[in-house]
């Protein structure tokens, strides 16, 4: 069997630990920051630290701007693993959240146009942060046991749809400005005291299923809501991500370890060519269970019953 390179693209937020661990390789993409300075958007920290980005951030929410690598850095990166021997498998954000998936296959297609023989593989996560860098994980270990590339491309397009977020953002107004939430729902997340619970819908937006007043009720509706979606929690590796927000995400660490007794909690960061689009006050939980609804419909009313709506 041909060994086979995963890449990803800069929005499945893996850290440098993460990536050697499941070898694991990525494409940067591109960043424009205060001041129309043009940077890499790369998955190893740019920035001074967490904060001062975050902080940054708040303040010029409209002069950060993120754009993919291009079909022809696509191309180049496919030829590279290509000429070394490899088969590639090209793991994307959500089509519904970036053209990034769209780029690869036209990357994909110029390599093919010169070399009919490569083997290249796009797939689309249909999810973003991470909840796409759980599925890339997934995919490394699966290739690891043995998988083939044909084999591991048909497993992530039949569990994609599997990978649940659980938790909450202060201000949705990131998302809703980026196309990844409505501008209604954006609207909790700006009211005192509401925290607004949510979940991915199938094509990886950030869907809002209620709202909680009070952090310590929300804690308790998401850890019920776990519950009631999680699979098998005990075989799973859960990635946990925060912006700004470490103190709140070590407390449900400390739940989630208490509640579900996972194999493992990685708690990760979120990098800027994601984070400009999620901005500051994420805390949430990334794991495995059951299928994610058509209009998220069952997950809404599983957490309306548990809030008492």
């Amino acid at each position: 069997m041909k060994n086979y390179v995963i890449l990803v693209d800069v929005n499945s937020d893996l850290s440098p630990e993460l990536r050697k661990r499941f070898n694991i390789e990525y494409l940067k993409a591109h960043i424009t920051t205060p001041g129309n300075i043009d940077r890499d958007g790369i998955l190893d920290w740019d920035f001074t630290n967490e904060n001062d980005f975050y902080t940054s951030l708040k303040k010029n929410k409209d002069a950060y701007k993120t754009a993919p690598a291009s079909p022809e850095e696509y191309k180049n990166a496919f030829l590279k693993y290509i000429n070394s021997g490899f088969d590639v498998l090209s793991i994307s954000i959500s089509t519904k959240l970036s053209g990034t998936y769209e780029f690869a296959t036209m990357g994909r297609d110029l390599v093919l146009d010169e070399n009919k023989n490569a083997k290249i593989f796009c797939v689309d996560s249909r999810k973003y942060s991470n909840g796409f860098g759980l599925l890339a994980i997934m995919a490394a270990m699966n290739r690891d046991k043995g998988m083939t590339i044909e084999e591991n491309v048909a497993w992530l397009e039949a569990n994609r749809n599997n990978v649940h977020q659980m938790g909450w953002l202060d201000d949705l107004s990131f998302v809703a400005a980026k196309g990844r939430i409505s501008h209604p729902q954006a609207f909790f997340g700006q009211l005192i005291g509401i925290k607004p619970l949510a979940d991915f819908s199938p094509d990886g937006l950030v869907t809002v299923l209620g709202k909680a007043k009070g952090e310590e009720k929300a804690f308790k509706a998401i850890i019920e809501y776990m519950k009631r979606t999680i699979i098998n929690p005990e075989e799973q590796i859960i990635l946990m991500a925060e912006t700004n927000r470490k103190e709140k995400t070590l407390k449900f660490k400390e739940l989630i370890e208490k509640e579900f007794h996972p194999k493992e909690i990685i708690i990760n960061t979120v990098y800027p060519s994601c984070g400009i689009n999620v901005g500051p006050g994420l805390m949430a939980a990334y794991y495995f269970g059951t299928p994610v609804s058509e209009e998220l419909k069952e997950e809404t009313k599983i957490l309306s019953e548990i809030l008492g709506n």
